[in-house]
């Protein structure tokens, strides 16, 4: 496997440029689930089926990131953070015109200062059109911790029998108690699995966590799980994305398509020295084919006037690339580089805060991240 990097003038073509979209041909496997009537309502609980995007089955709760064993191998703010449902979806088919939702959320803090709770603690609903592609259709505004909401209604017939697939997006900082699909009890309903393909892995920051995304499925893992047609894990930290040895040692469990590290936004250049080496040999030794990709930090979108911010870039970029050359000088092969001076565009309009992505910045995170990964997972 060829080792990739790509340059800044690559990264704006990739921003600007559609790629095609190529289905992977993968089995949609859709099942009956016994709902609960209450109320003219059937309801049907999301954990019959499951939930796309859990790495372990073994959690304390259902949609918990990490196993429960975790919590004594990592940082306490990495475990409480672990509990939100972060790039968790599910999938189902229903011929119903109207579709609602029930759920319980872990935390009553709804939202952020910087983002929504239509992020935070919302609800996104996909419909699948007649191309195949995943189109957004509607969001849940939370205002409480206990919610139950209409989704849609008045939904024009599919045309197809059984009804349209539909998709829904978890809570991005925020963790889920239980979760409920409701329907008129005529209707047809079936939910569908998630899928058997090797997932994408993120290992990030606040970033990946999806701040400050106003929601859900506008996450960078969200964006991209719609491009590749592909199931994605998102184990974004805020905060705490810092190539930890026991959050590298879980990732090294996993059996991914690939793994993208994008930590640099959280760490000093002296970590980046430190323990980019041993991320990599890590992942390496426990997946010998799986290929890597190493990401800069996106540039603030004040940096132009801010010499230390900018020093702070630098440095921390050329630790991570001597790494990263280092590495392929001893032979690591399956690596890939994404610089990550221009990833928020250079017009200053890419974050909401000068560091977090608002939606306009997450899509083009995922067009740099497009770019390098159809390359990467093609290969």
């Amino acid at each position: 496997m060829q080792h990739t990097i790509v340059n800044r003038r690559e990264l704006l073509v990739g921003a600007t440029a559609a790629a095609t979209l190529t289905a992977l041909g993968q089995v949609e496997a859709a099942v009956t689930v016994k709902p609960k009537v209450e109320g003219g309502v059937a309801w049907y609980d999301v954990r019959d089926w499951g939930v796309e995007g859990r790495g372990w089955a073994d959690t304390a709760r259902y949609f918990d990131r990490f196993p429960a064993r975790a919590q004594a191998m990592i940082p306490a703010s990495v475990w409480s953070l672990s509990r939100h449902s972060a790039g968790m979806l599910v999938r189902f088919e229903t011929d119903a015109r109207e579709i609602q939702a029930r759920y319980a959320l872990l935390s009553p803090n709804l939202a952020l200062p910087h983002m929504p709770a239509t992020g935070v603690s919302g609800l996104d609903l996909y419909a699948r059109d007649s191309r195949g592609r995943d189109r957004w259709l509607a969001v849940v505004l939370p205002a409480r911790q206990e919610m139950q909401a209409r989704l849609t209604t008045g939904l024009d017939a599919s045309g197809r029998e059984g009804g349209r697939q539909f998709t829904v997006y978890l809570p991005l900082y925020n963790g889920v108690e239980r979760l409920e699909i409701g329907v008129d009890p005529k209707a047809n309903f079936r939910g569908v699995e998630p899928r058997r393909e090797k997932p994408m892995v993120f290992y990030g920051t606040s970033i990946m966590h999806g701040a400050c995304a106003s929601r859900t499925g506008m996450s960078i893992t969200g964006i991209l799980g719609r491009r590749f047609h592909r199931p994605v894990i998102n184990l974004g930290f805020s905060g705490n994305g810092r190539m930890d040895a026991g959050v590298v040692s879980l990732l090294a469990e996993l059996n991914p398509s690939v793994y993208a590290i994008d930590c640099l936004p959280n760490m000093t250049a002296e970590l980046v020295a430190e323990r980019t080496e041993s991320l990599v040999r890590t992942l390496r030794a426990a997946r010998p084919d799986t290929p890597i990709l190493l990401v800069e930090d996106r540039t603030f979108t004040n940096a132009p006037f801010l010499e230390g911010m900018r020093k702070a870039h630098e440095a921390r970029r050329a630790a991570f690339r001597r790494a990263y050359d280092g590495l392929v000088r001893t032979g690591v092969s399956g690596l890939s580089y994404l610089e990550g001076g221009r990833i928020l565009g250079e017009d200053g309009e890419g974050a909401t805060d000068g560091s977090h992505p608002n939606d306009l910045g997450m899509v083009r995170y995922a067009d740099a991240y497009e770019r390098v990964l159809r390359r990467v997972l093609d290969s």
